[in-house]
């Protein structure tokens, strides 16, 4: 698939700090004209002690979770650990996975956060943004508050940072921890939501997720 925009990977955390700045006012936090999410990829990093990183694609079939695509990328971390800028530390290997793809997804699902980032603009935020592409954060862990949703799957409870609603933290099985959705871009929340539930019929993380992450786990372990 081809980028929309060319990326810009600082390699220094003031001036990532300014470009997530910059970039979030091209945010769009509603769906396209006629949403019709066919495909649905997803997208992980792992890294290892000794600095190398490997990223996954894999593209699904929404209607059937089967795999129809997958890309891979390999490299080194160069950016330092700075807590809301680890987006930059896995932003070059994801692209270049990206751009292995044969086909362009229909949706996006990253494994980290959207808006509900400290400056509104995580990790989906910028794969979307650069892609173009309707794209979805699932986040294991939170930032700021969240209300903690319903027991049974489906319930969802509001994220809030200084009072602003971020994202829902929705419940993808019954009596287990949520996750944490919030809009990348070309995506409204509600619509996240529902795909998302549709992407975890048995297990708590998206299959888009658990499949990028066995292929990531599978790389490293070959790096």
């Amino acid at each position: 698939m081809h980028l929309t925009m060319t990326p810009e990977l600082p390699t220094d955390p003031d001036a990532a700090v300014a470009l997530q700045d910059r970039l979030r006012t091209l945010v769009e936090t509603s769906n396209p004209a006629t949403p019709n999410f066919r495909t649905v990829a997803g997208l992980d990093s792992a890294y290892d002690d000794d600095g190398n990183v490997v990223a996954a694609v894999v593209v699904l079939d929404a209607a059937t979770l089967e795999p129809i695509d997958t890309a891979t990328a390999r490299g080194r971390v160069t950016f330092p650990y700075v807590p809301g800028l680890l987006a930059f530390r896995e932003l070059p290997t994801t692209i270049a996975a990206l751009e292995k793809l044969g086909t362009t997804p229909d949706l996006l699902v990253c494994d980290g956060q959207g808006v509900a980032h400290p400056r509104r603009f995580g990790l989906a935020c910028h794969l979307g943004v650069l892609t173009g592409v309707p794209t979805i954060g699932v986040a294991k862990t939170v930032w700021g508050d969240y209300a903690e949703p319903a027991r049974e799957r489906g319930g969802v409870g509001d994220i809030t940072i200084d009072g602003e609603v971020v994202g829902q933290a929705v419940r993808t099985q019954d009596g287990i921890k949520p996750v944490f959705v919030s809009v990348g871009h070309r995506i409204d929340l509600a619509t996240a939501c529902t795909e998302v539930l549709a992407l975890t019929p048995k297990y708590r993380q998206p299959e888009t997720t658990r499949q990028a992450d066995h292929l990531c786990r599978t790389l490293l372990r070959h790096t």
